[in-house]
This record gives structure tokens, C-alpha cells and sequence, in this order.
């Protein structure tokens, strides 16, 4: 399996059923493959396919999810091209913002459905669990759509010091004070109006020197988030984790305090985000500069192919840092002067991540 589920590139050929996608487009590939036609994907949950994996309504680049390799290589197949792929509308200014437009594959569109389903709107207040890229995007989209007070919370002191300088409030959760002491510290009130899960399974506990608990975020989330207030849980839970604390979580099943927060009348979805239903909207926010502020929280650093397992080691210690690969150097000269309008993708002869 070729691992690599958040592709962006150029298409350099297209099969004889494809029809409006060409050779040369410059496009985003939505980490969820979809045929745009079963039911789920009419109803918009192109996340939930029916018809791309035989196992389970699900498929996606890169995991065993149907079978489907990913994009960190040279070259990659991408299926149902006219449904799935973004295609930018320039490609001189798309080459103007590629380092943003490289999030729309997977981790910008999250984070923001996350906001969404978790009611974030003009005014609110939000809590974002987890200041890794999928809650770093899911801060810039909680102030696209027009929140208050935006507060991360994580125990890695690095990542806060990213999210804290791009502007956005923060909670260590590492510390004594509690989830709700550190909010009331900095709203006035011991609650928000909408969480965001973007830890899942891997998450741990409240408290100096707390272990790894799987249910510890959305515990929390049940606590701070506001009678009637709502949840977003992109983070992913899954059965099967064979590294998980006790057998009960190793298959899937979380000790919830779901009892206490009944009367608060919570609402709660979950899920993998479908890409399609928000790429677009956010591609256009990235060319007009609506999101001009979205590359200083991601921080990123673009590397090459041969470096993809030193970026993975990086990432395993739990760097600050979203790494981009760029099999053909085609983002290496955007980074060095962003003013440079190219006339084509530079050196560029593959969907890349």
C-alpha cells in the first residue's frame, strides 16, 4: 500500500470515460473516493460511498479502505475524475496560493466540517480539542466562519506556541486547572458554545503527567460544551487498536459520560468529512484572500520525495510542523517567492500531495 491521502497536482493523462477533466488541469483530490453516484453520494455523504469498497460503504487513498493507493509517489490513478476532482479555476493564481490550496484535500475541509456540524457561527464561542493540522485548520475555519473566541487545547507546548502566536487562545490541558478553569480564565464562563474533536482515539487525559485515555476529549467536550450547545467529532475512532489501553477500547467501545450530559440536551455528529461538499467554497475563500492567515497557523515546510521518512519521524515526535511532499519540485520555487506567477506547474508531471 502507497501510503498519502491529501493529494494536489497536475493531471498529465485521463482515461476514455473521462470527459470534462483534461490533461494539464491543475486539481485537488478529495481524500474520500466516491463515485458520485450511489445514494450516499447523491445525499452529499460522498464519505460514506457505497460503491468503491466492497467491505464497508468507505473508501480512501492510501489506508485499506477498498484498496486504493495513495499519493506520496511520483504518479497516482484517481477514479470518477469528473465527480471528484477540483479542478482550480487559474492556474497562475492557483500557483500563487498552492502551499493553502494543498489543504483542501483533506485536513482544511475537515476541520471546517467539523466547525459546521459543531454549529460555529458569527458570534460563538468554540473549544478546538487537538493542535495538530486538522485542529490548526479547524481554528482558521472557526474564524472564517465568523467565531468570537477560538481556543485550542493540547499538551504539546510547541504546537500551542504556533497556534497561540498565529492569534487564537489557548488551553494547555497538561496543566493542574482544569478544561473548564482555563476557559472561564479566558471567556468569563465555564463553557463554550461548540467543541471540535480533531485528537480521537489517541487522545489522553486531563491533569500533569495523565496517561492516554481514548475517551478523555469527548468526556471533556460533554463537560464545557454549553446546555444546547453542539459537537463536532472529525477525530477519528475506530475497533481494532491493538495499542489501546484495555480490551473494551481495543474494540471500539469508550466509557462515556454520557449519563451526566443527557440533560443538557447535547447535540453530537461524527465522521470522516465529505471533501466535495465544502472544497470548493473553501477553494475560492484561499484565491480571493479570504483565508490569508491560514498558511501562519499551519506552518508548513515543504519537503522532497526522498525525505517523505524523515518527515514522518519528525511528525511522530510530535512536531509543530504540517509537512507538504513535492515529488517534482513544483512547490520548492513558489516557497522561495511567492510574487513569481508561473505560466505552467514547473517541473510538474503528477497528482502529488
Amino acid at each position: 500500500m502507497i501510503l498519502g491521502h491529501e493529494n494536489t497536482g497536475e493531471v498529465v493523462e485521463v482515461g476514455r470515460d473521462v470527459e470534462f477533466i483534461k490533461k494539464g488541469d491543475l486539481v485537488s483530490v478529495p481524500f474520500n473516493v466516491s463515485c458520485g453516484r450511489c445514494r450516499n453520494c447523491r445525499e452529499g455523504h460522498t464519505e460514506i460511498c457505497m460503491n468503491v469498497n466492497p467491505a464497508i460503504p468507505c473508501g480512501a487513498y492510501g489506508f485499506n479502505l477498498g484498496g486504493w493507493q495513495g499519493g506520496q509517489a511520483e504518479y497516482m490513478m484517481v477514479p470518477y475524475a469528473d465527480f471528484a476532482l477540483l479542478k482550480f479555476p487559474d492556474k497562475d493564481q492557483a500557483m500563487e496560493h498552492i502551499l493553502e490550496l494543498t489543504f483542501l484535500s483533506d485536513i482544511l475541509p475537515t476541520g471546517f466540517h467539523g466547525c459546521v456540524i459543531a454549529g460555529v457561527k458569527p458570534g460563538s464561542t468554540v473549544y478546538i480539542a487537538g493542535a495538530g493540522p486538522v485542529g490548526r485548520a479547524a481554528t482558521a475555519s472557526a474564524r472564517l466562519l465568523g467565531a468570537w473566541a477560538i481556543i485550542v487545547g493540547d499538551t504539546n507546548k510547541e504546537r500551542l506556541a504556533v497556534v497561540k502566536k498565529a492569534g487564537y487562545e489557548v488551553v494547555d490541558i497538561s496543566k493542574t486547572a482544569s478544561l473548564a478553569d482555563q476557559i472561564e480564565a479566558i471567556v468569563g464562563v465555564r463553557e463554550v458554545d461548540c467543541g471540535v474533536d480533531c485528537v480521537g482515539f489517541e487522545s489522553h487525559g486531563y491533569g500533569p503527567g495523565a496517561g492516554e485515555d481514548s475517551a478523555a476529549v469527548l468526556n471533556g467536550l460533554l463537560e464545557v460544551v454549553r446546555f444546547g450547545g453542539g459537537m463536532g467529532i472529525p477525530g477519528v475512532y475506530i475497533a481494532g487498536d491493538l495499542e489501546a489501553c484495555n480490551e473494551t477500547e481495543k474494540q471500539g467501545s469508550y466509557n462515556l459520560d454520557f449519563g451526566k450530559a443527557w440533560i443538557k440536551s447535547p447535540s453530537l455528529r461524527a465522521g470522516q468529512c465529505p471533501v466535495v461538499k465544502y472544497s470548493r467554497d473553501l477553494m475560492m475563500a484561499i484565491l480571493w484572500g479570504r483565508m490569508d492567515y491560514l498558511s501562519e497557523v499551519m506552518n508548513v515546510e515543504v519537503v522532497s520525495l526522498d525525505r517523505t521518512i524523515e518527515a514522518y519521524r519528525t511528525f511522530d515526535e510530535d512536531s509543530a510542523k504540517q509537512f507538504i511532499i513535492d515529488p517534482h519540485n513544483s512547490l520548492k520555487k513558489a516557497t522561495i517567492d511567492r510574487r513569481v506567477i508561473f505560466d505552467r506547474v514547473p517541473h510538474s508531471e503528477s497528482i502529488h500531495k
